[in-house]
């Protein structure tokens, strides 16, 4: 969204409206991906002059017809300078009308619905702001408490009416509150979460998903502990686990290896760099009523860890490789955009014939596409045939508006080495 805008144009406040309301011009390519479904204009979509409004403020968005486009809050410390509230000229969207708690209440409905009737995950996602109507906003249910992430500034002046709303239908003992907002001028470190409403939370919350339980902690920092998007491949893999050798690289709290141990996995070797998250496994491990000796814990870099595997004549069955976006280690920086094809290479040196790399990266500025050719040129650098058979996204709890691409962001590709 690189297309230059043009001025600004003030408008009267609506009665009983504080905010401020201003006016924005947008070439015809932005506005045609607004109406499409794209929820976000970037800053240098309207020119040099940029948003005067503060922060928090409503504007009016329109083609160069004059056509209403779509209405939005700002914000002045984003790349992302206003992300759309509503494309109906009519709505009423500042803070206090209403339309964000019956929007969180219509996500509720849904995802009972999609479930119909069956008892839903005890870790999910309830609301999507970015494809439900408050766009830097998500709300995670883990047991009894809800986690809610606030990734832009602009969206706070709708915190009461959306905490009021998450009560009132979800019903949680607590809401706890995840600000990461991100200034222009850099990422600001990350702070644990703090309680907004309700109890508090204790140090660990046990959630059930089906055979296995994981313990998450409400208030860290960085992450939970536990990624709910993923429950798909986290099937995926349980469902081809039984009596194979499995590796999980990049294993985190350890997921993918609770899942492949209740499932009959012969062997499970998890790598990861820190040595603290493997201590998390262990107790998923012992919380899925499941033996933590039985894992075998690496603790280092997933490329020195796989070569001295190979060394040692290790071979698996099931290699699961999901990395993060960016990570530092003895073998140097990783970066998803630029080493994905040499993981997969990686992966390839142990990997059985055939046996199945489940493939997978969250990284929006990986596409699908990106995904399958880092895969064909790491069975090339490996001299290995790989066939995908299985693809997998996100869970039905992870909605997705259409013409939003960056929001189907998880990708996962099974394939089994020929």
């Amino acid at each position: 969204m690189k297309e230059p805008g043009f001025a600004r144009r003030p408008r009267q406040k609506a009665p009983g409206v504080k905010m401020r309301v201003g006016q924005y011009r947008l070439s015809p390519d932005i506005a045609a991906r607004l109406r499409a479904g794209h929820p976000w204009v970037f800053r240098d979509a309207l020119g040099s002059r940029g948003v005067a409004e503060p922060t928090g403020s409503v504007v009016d968005l329109i083609s160069g017809n004059q056509e209403f486009v779509g209405r939005g809050f700002v914000d002045q410390e984003h790349a992302i300078a206003v992300r759309l509230l509503t494309r109906d000229p009519g709505e009423r969207v500042a803070p206090g009308a209403g339309v964000v708690g019956l929007r969180f209440a219509r996500a509720l409905q849904l995802r009972w619905i999609l479930w119909a009737g069956q008892p839903p995950p005890a870790a999910m996602r309830l609301f999507t702001g970015e494809s439900e109507g408050l766009p830097g906003v998500t709300v995670d249910r883990y047991g009894d408490f809800v986690v809610v992430q606030w990734l832009s500034a602009g969206a706070l002046p709708w915190r009461d009416e959306l905490y009021d709303a998450i009560e009132a239908t979800a019903k949680p003992r607590g809401i706890y509150e995840q600000r990461r907002v991100r200034p222009l001028a850099g990422q600001a470190p990350p702070e644990p979460a703090t309680r907004a409403r309700g109890d508090e939370a204790p140090l660990e919350v046990v959630v059930d998903d089906g055979a296995c339980r994981f313990g998450v902690d409400v208030t860290a920092p960085l992450g939970v502990g536990l990624f709910p998007d993923m429950r798909l491949g986290w099937a995926a893999v349980a469902s081809r686990a039984a009596d194979r050798r499995v590796l999980n690289l990049f294993s985190y709290t350890g997921a993918f290896s609770v899942y492949a141990a209740r499932a009959g996995a012969r062997e499970v070797v998890a790598v990861d760099l820190a040595a603290k998250v493997h201590a998390r496994a262990r107790r998923n491990f012992e919380l899925s009523g499941l033996d933590p000796t039985k894992m075998d814990a690496i603790t280092g870099d997933a490329v020195k860890a796989v070569e001295k595997l190979g060394s040692r004549g290790r071979r698996f069955d099931l290699i699961v490789c999901d990395p993060p976006t960016f990570s530092h280690g003895p073998a140097g920086q990783f970066n998803v955009t630029r080493d994905l094809a040499q993981m997969a290479a990686v992966a390839l040196q142990v990997l059985e014939p055939g046996g199945v790399l489940a493939f997978a990266t969250n990284s929006t500025k990986v596409s699908a596409a990106d995904l399958d050719r880092a895969l064909g040129e790491g069975a090339a650098s490996a001299r290995a045939d790989l066939r995908i058979f299985q693809r997998i996204g996100l869970p039905p709890d992870f909605p997705v508006a259409p013409g939003f691409p960056e929001g189907n962001y998880l990708k996962v590709a099974l394939a089994v080495r020929a």
